[in-house]
């Protein structure tokens, strides 16, 4: 009898303001063996999103009591907020054979390296921090203050580069996007390494420090 094929979870990560959500939304539409990994989160929903479609809204204390159950593959607190993947649900789903995209925070990604060797780690970043400003001026969401907020806190993110295994710049969405949907079915084929040293992270990390 032919061994049913594990699924790979892939994780998506990025400073805020790159357009990883809408980048995750197209791969998804894109490639029907990829499922989502809804997150929880105690942040309010927006009025385009959908409770257990883009992330399943908890409470505090509920976030509080899943974490100390260990529930959570990896969890993070960003701008305030708790975002938590469900260990049960993502091994539910990889055990099914299906890939599973991850679209989390940089300090999550991190721990899912630790805890699986299995995941593949991808991070998109802006063309330039320049580009990032006005990416995020154009949102109309933050105050001054906060967008100098973000952006220190993209630079420090920059750090984890080297913990991932990819790094795809977002100066185009459908070329971002169709990088994503070439990294997700070369590691599937099993045949990764061109690719790994062509989308190699420390060389991205070089190129926008350089771009100031």
């Amino acid at each position: 009898m032919t061994q049913k094929r594990r699924g790979i979870p892939f994780v998506v990560a990025a400073p805020s303001g790159t357009g990883k959500t809408s980048i995750c939304r197209r791969v998804l539409a894109e490639d029907p063996q990829v499922v989502f990994s809804v997150s929880h989160t105690t942040r309010s929903r927006r009025d385009d999103e959908l409770d257990s479609r883009d992330y399943h809204f908890v409470s505090e204390p509920e976030f509080e009591r899943l974490t100390a159950e260990g529930a959570f593959l990896e969890w993070a607190i960003y701008n305030g907020h708790h975002y938590g993947t469900s260990a049960e649900a993502l091994e539910r789903a990889l055990a099914e054979g299906r890939d599973v995209l991850l679209e989390i925070e940089v300090q999550g990604a991190r721990q899912v390296r630790e805890r699986r060797s299995d995941a593949r780690l991808v991070f998109l970043l802006p063309p330039s921090f320049a580009e990032l400003e006005t990416r995020l001026q154009g949102r109309g969401t933050d105050s001054r203050e906060e967008i100098a907020r973000r952006l220190e806190w993209a630079r420090r993110e920059l750090s984890a580069l080297r913990d991932f295994d990819y790094a795809v710049v977002n100066d185009d969405l459908e070329c971002c996007v169709g990088e994503v949907l070439t990294i997700i079915r070369t590691e599937r084929a099993g045949n990764p390494e061109a690719l790994r040293r062509r989308l190699d992270p420390a060389a991205a990390e070089g190129r926008l420090r350089a771009s100031g």
